[in-house]
């Protein structure tokens, strides 16, 4: 199991192949994604990498996180995750992982926050289909209806799909396909649709349920190790 890597959504646009179809893709940036730790069962109990994104303003780190980055070498970061990984997997702090970490055509599983929608009806958050428009029904034809029951147990229920606070969620879209892939500019294209909005924050791994290319690079692709472009058809 080797890590994943953290992006931002820059949005949405399409990519051409050769016989003129076009894909709608997701485009995902990596800014100076550095390997600002690493975790290993000796000193933490299990084995991670810890990943950082971008570039923050010194003003704005805290001391303690100053030292942190100090220690490894690296330029303050505005985000950081990690992941586990193999013992085999692990990476020296300081290194810049590539774009070219994913291959075109492999499967990757994506984890953002969805889209915060405030409180929702059940009509909206539950697809449900609402009282009907006639019959007696007055001024309640979106409501949700009756939660409970009668006599026994006459009550309402844990988790009953009401009306309430919609998205905001962690989400993961499994077996997504990486569509095209730019070092240069750190670009990675994933074909189709992404949880979260422009400007958030994803996750990008191996797919779980489907096999890593054998050729794809172990432990990791770095920067100064990459292809200078890898465009997908």
């Amino acid at each position: 199991m080797r890590t994943g890597l953290l992006a931002k959504k820059l949005g949405m646009t399409r990519i051409f192949k050769e016989d003129g179809t076009h894909v709608p893709v997701t485009v995902l940036h990596l800014d100076e994604l550095q390997v600002v730790a690493a975790r290993t069962t000796e000193t933490d109990g299990y084995n991670a990498v810890q990943l950082g994104w971008g570039r923050a303003k010194v003003k704005n780190v805290t001391d303690p996180n100053k030292g942190h980055f100090a220690k490894a070498k690296v330029e303050p970061k505005l985000k950081l995750v990690e992941f586990r990984v193999a013992p085999d997997a692990l990476l020296e702090p300081g290194a810049t992982l590539s774009a070219a970490h994913f291959m075109v055509g492999q499967k990757v599983d994506v984890t953002g926050t969805s889209k915060g929608k405030g409180f929702a009806g059940a009509m909206k958050r539950w697809n449900f289909a609402g009282l009907e428009a006639s019959h007696g029904v007055s001024i309640s034809h979106r409501s949700h209806g009756s939660t409970g029951n009668r006599q026994d147990p006459g009550k309402t229920f844990k988790n009953k799909k009401m009306a309430g606070h919609l998205g905001s969620e962690r989400i993961t879209t499994l077996n997504l396909e990486i569509a095209a892939v730019d070092v240069a500019r750190g670009l990675v294209m994933v074909h189709g649709a992404v949880p979260g909005s422009k400007g958030g924050y994803v996750l990008v791994r191996d797919a779980v349920k489907k096999a890593r290319p054998a050729d794809a690079p172990y432990p990791a692709a770095l920067l100064d190790s990459a292809a200078p472009n890898e465009n997908g058809g």
